[in-house]
């Protein structure tokens, strides 16, 4: 039974790793097609590399529409559909508008995935494992990014760093085998029931997820928490705790500057001496950063809990953040800014990594579960979006030189762990429906 529930949750986390290849196989697109196009700064911040991200506010903010009407299953096979069509259109995009275009669909797939898979995870576990599993949808992401890296550098290495369209393609071989896979999950039981769509087979399922726990109880419990709250929406007074907690969350998670060093890996390393291959090999090196770090927070999430990681990764920000803005101040050696730049990763996948999608999916309630989702997601890529955007023209008007931009990445750090300290609860060990209680009440 519980190998049933770990495949599960693994099959829809498995929408993560597109996520995360998606996200970072442009790094290896980036400063090709600057120059095939010969587009200036501006318009490939914004057309460019941010597009998808534009995308993915779109799935973000939208996303849990079709998460609550079609079901969390269905919602998951499409999004698999967007990524592929994204991955064919962007490796035969014939110019800047076209490429642009099938960018922003990926990005609309990994908008929704990150409303859908959380979601959905987090419904089918119990409360003792709920953090490890939904976890693994993070782990995925990580995966997918070290994936991406990998391939764009033996791409570059063995056939040239010109070779994007392959490595763009690539990603249509997994989107296919996951809608495949993402066929053969069961829909979640709490949406069963919120949506009266078959109490016996929610029924049946939550038996098999959570053995040795009265069942016909759960049912009752879910039911009540239905009942209780039929009438009110996100946007009820009584639910701008948990928003404000989901808006932070999401907005430190980005201005820790995350996304910029993920998306521009390889010009950041070049910025600090690095040639085209080592800064390209060096981007691997995140990703492996990432992936091992990222385990440490699947182990920790259910022990430490999300508070406690949330409180180490604070700490790890500031001092990569401040070590990187002198680093680039004062001219110190690639190799310098390099294992100063693995420290970041490492900081951010045990903390922000491995909590931000857990946190979001257990603090709501679960009538209004993926209308939460989908508002913190949506915070969290409108602000990677814009930092994508502005960070690259904001360097070339500071000299080619990003140390005032890590500067102000490390401030931004110090109010996440004030946040952390002072307002952020603590989940771990509930149920979804006690969470819901608690959080309210605080």
């Amino acid at each position: 039974m519980k190998n049933k529930l770990w495949w599960w949750s693994l099959t829809v986390a498995l929408a993560g790793f597109l996520f995360g290849f998606d996200t970072a196989v442009i790094s290896g697109a980036d400063q090709p097609i600057q120059k095939l196009w010969n587009t200036s700064a501006s318009f490939h911040s914004w057309f460019i590399m941010s597009m998808a991200l534009w995308g993915t506010v779109v799935g973000a903010l939208f996303g849990g529409f079709p998460t609550d009407k079609l079901g969390r299953k269905r919602t998951l096979f499409w999004i698999g559909v967007l990524y592929l069509f994204s991955a064919l259109g962007s490796a035969m995009a014939w110019d800047p508008y076209s490429f642009s275009f099938f960018r922003f669909i990926g990005g609309i797939g990994v908008g929704a995935s990150s409303v859908a898979a959380p979601t959905y995870i987090s419904e089918i576990s119990p409360a003792n494992d709920r953090g490890k599993l939904v976890a693994l949808y993070q782990f995925n992401i990580v995966f997918g990014i070290l994936i991406a890296f990998l391939a764009n550098f033996l791409i570059g290495q063995f056939m040239g760093v010109g070779q994007w369209r392959l490595m763009l393609g690539l990603e249509a071989i997994p989107a296919i085998l996951y809608c495949i896979m993402v066929t053969t999950v069961p829909k979640s039981p709490r949406w069963l029931i919120l949506k009266g769509k078959g109490e016996e087979e929610a029924k049946s399922l939550l038996s098999i997820l959570n053995p040795g726990i009265d069942v016909s109880k759960q049912i009752q419990n879910i039911k009540n928490s239905v009942l209780e709250t039929k009438a009110e929406t996100i946007f009820s007074k009584k639910y701008q705790f948990p928003m404000l907690l989901a808006f932070l969350l999401a907005f430190f998670n980005q201005l820790s500057g995350i996304n910029f060093v993920l998306y521009y890996a390889p010009r950041i390393f070049e910025m600090a001496g690095l040639g085209a291959s080592t800064a390209l090999l060096s981007s691997t090196g995140v990703g492996l950063i990432n992936l091992i770090f990222t385990l440490f927070g699947v182990y920790l999430i259910d022990r430490s809990g999300r508070r406690q990681l949330m409180i180490y990764g604070s700490i790890g920000y500031i001092l990569t953040l401040g070590a990187l803005a002198w680093a680039f101040m004062t001219g110190a050696s690639g190799i310098l800014v390099v294992c100063f730049v693995f420290a970041f990763i490492a900081s951010h996948a045990i903390g922000q990594g491995a909590v931000i999608w857990v946190f979001i999916s257990e603090i709501f309630p679960n009538h209004i579960r993926a209308y939460g989702q989908s508002f913190g997601t949506g915070v969290h890529w409108v602000f990677a979006a814009l930092i994508t955007a502005f960070t690259l023209p904001i360097i070339k008007m500071l000299g080619d030189n990003p140390w005032k931009i890590f500067a102000f990445f490390a401030a931004m750090m110090v109010f996440q762990l004030i946040y952390t300290l002072f307002m952020m609860p603590e989940t771990k060990g509930k149920s979804l429906e006690e969470l819901h209680k608690s959080i309210i009440n605080e």
